[in-house]
């Protein structure tokens, strides 16, 4: 069985198509190279969340052994939320979340980190840019944790956000989620008693 860094180790810079500021991982090409190197690997959808008019979908992914879940708001190549999505806009979602949720098992993981190739190849400093990215990706987990009632994992996916300036972009990131902020800000109290 494959392990993440060898999965993380996969360049997929090649499968890769950018539209607008976003780059997109092929996710029939995703598909492939999971069922290449997990042959028993499976995937499912979950049922859409509406917020307001706009769509959340959400991929299941099970390979290697571990069942691993991707959330992705239906939007627009700009990277906003498209409000009443027709059904292609939805489809086009669901395939993008699935790729994420390949992702997170390590192929193409870094794309989401707005690195250009996997880790071990460049060690290129971040931009602020691409921090946005890592704490979108790091919120969107926490917010996956908190839905599946886990509030210690949804806190640990975000605690090691300490910048000020980039705690505030999380905060602002997870204001339609006041539940998990309160959870996050208890359990952040609470550790900042624990004596090291």
């Amino acid at each position: 069985m494959k392990t993440y860094n060898e999965v993380a180790a996969i360049n997929v810079g090649e499968k890769t198509e950018r539209k607008g500021n976003l780059t997109y991982l092929s996710w029939a090409w995703a598909v492939d190279q999971l069922l290449r190197l997990d042959a028993t690997a499976t995937w499912e959808y979950k049922d859409p969340v509406y917020f307001k008019e706009t769509l959340m979908v959400f991929c299941s992914v099970t390979a290697f052994g571990k069942t691993m879940t991707a959330q992705l708001p239906v939007m627009d190549h700009k990277n906003k939320a498209i409000p009443q999505p027709d059904a292609f806009q939805v489809n086009t979602a669901m395939q993008r979340c699935l790729a994420k949720a390949i992702a997170l098992h390590g192929l193409g993981l870094y794309i989401y980190a707005g690195e250009d190739l996997p880790p071990d190849e460049d060690d290129v400093p971040q931009t602020s840019h691409d921090r946005e990215r890592i704490i979108r990706a790091a919120a969107d987990m926490a917010i996956i944790k908190f839905q599946e009632g886990n509030e210690i994992a949804a806190y640990e996916e975000v605690s090691g956000i300490t910048d000020n300036e980039e705690k505030l972009y999380l905060w602002n990131y997870l204001k339609p989620h006041s539940a998990l902020r309160s959870a996050i800000k208890r359990l952040a109290t609470a550790d900042s008693k624990v004596p090291a």
